[in-house]
């Protein structure tokens, strides 16, 4: 099975073909705002010492982030992972929420209960990640698995790096979905080649395209739905800061960056949307100004959620019998 190489989007008619319009493609454009805006607040506050921990970011990856999350069904489900901030920005998750969940306060997703960029929303469908990444791939086959059980039409979508995907448990993941052709999607970083070998198409799109990212991400996932088994998409792109805050990156060669800044996926859709969307100064001068007052005002409540209260730090850890559904005494 030959890996296919995804062209990238050119008019606005094709946008249309696959679903989006022009109040879409304004809100997407606004969701990577907002994604690059909160990860470079975060390194303001990482810097004035709010944020406990190392801090990592995902610049540069808005595009395939957004793109991905934005063909997801409400449905559908994720295993976003620490690159993977406009997920859940474009699936619903709070600027506020978010700055709470860097500075360690109960409004955080995890209410100051686990690491900075360690978080989910099982309301909004996404599920928190955990340091051994490759082990949310099973996480969300898993589901896809329960999604086929109950006959339900619903997806589930999982993302990884390539070093993640060396492990034994994304290759029993894998393995498992393409063997009982699950309705799962993964996001992965230069592996395309490797779907064959599981029995599934494999994809590769673009990273910095943010429109051929959804136009790809949309596809598979139909697919999945209608019971076509999985796809593994490889996009590609260039993580523009080092592993975590820090990591100053001295390993990357300067001629590599300045090659791939001139593909930063915000400006290059900013580009598409002014000469085929007619994006006017206005239009753009009012989301830039939206978003900036979204994040301060975010930013102004997150600081005033108050640190967990060390007496509470088992609430919610432990489910007692009269909590769950079916008890396991009965």
């Amino acid at each position: 099975m030959a890996v296919r190489e995804a062209e990238p989007v050119g008019t606005l008619q094709e946008v249309k073909d696959v679903g989006l319009d022009r109040e879409d493609l304004l809100g997407i454009y606004r969701n990577m705002l907002v994604t690059r805006g909160i990860e470079e607040r975060g390194h303001i506050l990482y810097k004035q010492g709010k944020i406990p921990g190392s801090f990592y970011t995902g610049r540069g990856n808005e595009g395939s982030a957004v793109g991905v999350a934005t063909a997801m069904g409400a449905n559908d489900v994720g295993t976003p992972l620490q690159r993977d901030m406009g997920v859940h920005i474009t699936r619903g998750l709070e600027p506020w929420r978010v700055f709470a969940q860097y500075m360690g306060r109960v409004d955080g997703p995890t209410k100051g209960r686990d690491g900075n960029v360690h978080m989910g929303d099982a309301r909004l469908g996404l599920h928190t990640m955990v340091s051994h990444l490759p082990a949310m791939l099973p996480v969300a086959v898993g589901m896809a698995l329960a999604f086929t059980i109950r006959d339900e039409k619903r997806v589930a979508v999982a993302w990884c790096g390539e070093g993640a995907a060396a492990r034994g448990d994304a290759h029993e993941g894998m393995n498992l979905a393409g063997v009982r052709r699950l309705p799962v999607v993964f996001v992965i970083d230069n592996l395309a080649d490797r779907a064959a070998a599981y029995g599934f198409e494999g994809v590769v799109v673009d990273g910095t395209d943010v429109l051929a990212v959804y136009r790809e991400a949309k596809r598979a996932i139909e697919k999945a739905r209608e019971g076509g088994g999985p796809t593994l998409i490889e996009s590609v792109t260039l993580r523009m800061e080092g592993h975590a805050v820090h990591d100053d990156a001295f390993y990357v060669p300067k001629e590599l960056f300045e090659e791939w800044a001139q593909r930063d996926p915000i400006e290059r859709f900013r580009g598409w949307l002014r000469d085929h969307a007619s994006m006017t100064d206005d239009e753009e001068d009012e989301i830039t100004a939206g978003v900036k007052r979204l994040l301060n005002d975010a930013l102004q409540r997150a600081e005033e959620s108050p640190i967990p209260d060390p007496a509470s730090v088992l609430d919610g850890v432990f489910a007692t019998p009269e909590e769950l559904e079916t008890p396991h005494h009965k």
